[in-house]
């Protein structure tokens, strides 16, 4: 491709990139086409000849757009996703462009030494153990798997075994205590480890989805042996924090490691009015938390944080005689990914640009967005907010004096019109035996004018749904 091509190519992407962000605000969150079209559009037969760049860029953006949801838009709330802060995005761009394998520090310095930084902004802002290492990787799916690990070897290695060496046939078992509504993404990383999803030893709850002290205590003392124990930050439906400081002391005492899910709740700690939900989380031997989530970076983008970097490293390491070892950072060696996109470039371009301020701002903003749609919400005389909306979760019951069946067939109903009709994009989800709406608040592009909106859009679709019967 000659330099005029390259040019005229990228000039043509970011033009399209512009005007895709610049609709962002009045687009419909719904997408226009479902799967099943989406599928239809792309299917073709295998391409036997090269096109050219720019008619390739146009196909895709004609092909895609209609399916794409609009999660950057100001009322996206399906899910705990971010909106993407265009310059993480800019500096993403970049990280294509420049093409780096990030694996050691001797192939790519740039890449290895902006990780170390913002490995140490990152502990600066979560106020955790500033001597913890960090693995940049993909998602919380991979943060807790990666962090797990490290917990299997390290209480493993206490009771004088070496998993990365003899593996788990023959090892002392691991007892794993958790709350009974962890979140999906700790059970897929206990049965990627081995540990299996079911060997667990389970701790009730309480009406928030917190694991109770008291119960967790009972539950761990009755064990001997290597014991792992994950707690929470953040419930994926109330936003409720486990109590750590009490949970980590009894923890410590049985000699526990320690881990804590705080994919989303974790950035409480970087907000003055919302940091004391995460006190004694410090405590905690190793934490899972996103980027994509409310830090804004765009996707892949998430954290593996652990107090004992050297337990971090035996975990993870990748070695080989092509392999440069010495006393570099080498991003493989914390992460399960020998080669991987530069992360870091846009964790440290998101960072630069918010500012531990823009950060704090955007979190208490979100959480009082969050408040203002459960009032209105609660203020309806057939609507219930059943969570202490003390984050940016809001879990909502429709027809809380109705047949259970008929009011969860309703609310499933609902939801389908909210979506239908696109001027905010909310999910479901069972909790407490109910069908609720959930709604999460996380796109840097929502604020308190939203909250009228929201709440105006969800009351009229029940009222339609319900009025239909």
């Amino acid at each position: 491709m000659g330099q005029d091509e390259l040019r005229a190519l990228f000039a043509d992407v970011s033009a399209r990139a512009a005007a895709y962000r610049d609709g962002a605000p009045t687009r419909q969150h719904q997408p226009a086409r479902g799967y099943r079209e989406m599928r239809a559009a792309f299917d073709q037969p295998t391409p036997e000849r090269g096109d050219e760049a720019r008619a390739v860029i146009a196909e895709l953006a004609m092909l895609a757009e209609p399916g794409l949801t609009n999660i950057i838009g100001p009322r996206f709330y399906g899910w705990v996703m971010g909106a993407s802060h265009e310059t993480g995005v800019a500096a993403d761009w970049l990280i294509s462009a420049w093409g780096q394998n990030v694996g050691n520090a001797h192939a790519t310095p740039a890449a290895s030494a902006c990780e170390e930084v913002v490995t140490r902004w990152l502990l600066d802002l979560l106020d955790l153990p500033r001597g913890s290492s960090i693995g940049f990787v993909s998602g919380a799916t991979l943060a807790n798997f990666t962090c797990l690990a490290a917990a299997r070897g390290e209480v493993l290695r206490r009771v004088g075994w070496d998993v990365e060496s003899d593996g788990l046939f023959g090892a002392p078992p691991i007892h794993v205590v958790l709350g009974e509504e962890a979140h999906s993404t700790v059970f897929s990383g206990l049965r990627y480890l081995g540990l299996g999803a079911k060997r667990i030893v389970s701790v009730a709850s309480d009406e928030q989805g917190r694991m109770k002290p008291d119960a967790f205590k009972r539950a761990i003392e009755k064990l001997d042996g290597p014991i792992i124990a994950i707690a929470q930050a953040g419930h994926i439906n109330s936003g409720s924090f486990d109590a750590f400081p009490e949970i980590a002391t009894t923890a410590r005492a049985k000699g526990a490691w320690l881990h804590v899910d705080g994919a989303f709740g974790l950035w409480a700690r970087a907000c003055p009015d919302r940091a004391h939900l995460g006190r004694g989380l410090e405590l905690a031997d190793s934490w899972g938390v996103d980027g994509h989530k409310w830090l804004q970076t765009p996707y892949d983008s998430a954290y593996a944080i652990v107090r004992n970097a050297e337990a971090h490293r035996r975990a993870m390491l990748i070695a080989a005689s092509y392999l440069p070892a010495g006393e570099d950072r080498h991003p493989a060696d914390f992460t399960p990914e020998l080669s991987r996109r530069a992360r870091g470039f846009a964790t440290w371009a998101t960072i630069k640009a918010m500012g531990r301020e823009g950060i704090a701002e955007m979190v208490s903003r979100h959480c009082a967005v969050a408040r203002g749609i459960a009032e209105r919400l609660n203020a309806a005389p057939d609507v219930s907010v059943l969570n202490e909306v003390v984050l940016n979760q809001v879990a909502v019951c429709l027809g809380p004096d109705m047949d259970v069946a008929k009011a969860d067939e309703l609310t499933a109903r609902t939801i389908a019109r909210i979506q239908n009709e696109g001027v905010i994009f909310v999910g479901g989800a069972v909790w407490r035996g109910r069908q609720i709406i959930r709604i999460s608040v996380c796109s840097m592009n929502t604020t308190e004018a939203d909250v009228a909106v929201s709440a105006d859009a969800i009351l009229s679709a029940w009222r339609a749904e319900r009025d239909a019967g």
